[in-house]
């Protein structure tokens, strides 16, 4: 008579162990999964997809405090790029001293505004000439604002019967501004001027 109330208490505490645990293992495995749901999500936000020649490249995000030098760098050595690299074509010559002059500030512009009036762009059209150039090195003080920097490069002017080989330097300073398609690094070079440029070979064709 007393053996079928103990069985059935202890029947009844079995099943409540059993649920508790099943209830507890549930809340556990529902905690897991949404830990690595989020790990996810926070690992998928950090990358960017870009197609460039009908290929999918995985980019990924980072703090700009992990990249500012190298983004420093890029700016500087794509400025003098698109101000330097000339070709005798008045259209060619418009666009990269107009994607240049985004970079910078008005001290490009004045240097831009002398080489036009010294009849510079015209001189490389009426004479062919191909103008490139190549940086050596950047050198750049984060730990003063706005930065200073100094850049060393290689231009090379390829005329009808001549290479002429130039060494450039020139320096200024880097201040951060907002980001756009125009200025994607977001830094904007202020009181930029020419240090050296002086011919260091000239070989003939």
């Amino acid at each position: 008579m007393f053996s079928k109330p103990k069985n059935i208490d202890t029947a009844f505490r079995q099943i409540r162990m059993f649920t508790l645990s099943i209830i507890i293992g549930c809340l556990l495995f529902s905690g897991f999964t949404l830990y690595k749901s989020q790990q996810l999500t926070a690992s998928l936000q950090q990358k960017v997809y870009i197609l460039a020649n009908g290929k999918a490249l995985e980019a990924f995000a980072t703090d700009r405090r992990d990249n500012i030098l190298v983004e420093a760098k890029d700016h500087i050595s794509t400025f003098h790029r698109y101000f330097f690299t000339l070709d005798p074509d008045e259209k060619v010559i418009i666009a990269n001293t107009g994607k240049a002059l985004y970079l910078a500030d008005a001290s490009a512009k004045r240097q831009y505004d002398n080489l036009t009036e010294n009849n510079y762009y015209s001189n490389i059209i009426a004479g062919n000439i191909s103008q490139e150039i190549t940086v050596d090195s950047v050198s750049i003080d984060l730990q003063q604002i706005p930065s200073y920097f100094r850049y060393y490069g290689t231009q090379q002017l390829t005329r009808t019967g001549s290479i002429v080989t130039r060494r450039l330097v020139t320096e200024g300073y880097l201040r951060t501004v907002s980001r756009s398609d125009n200025n994607p690094h977001g830094f904007l070079i202020e009181g930029w001027k020419t240090l050296e440029n002086t011919d260091i070979k000239i070989q003939n064709r």
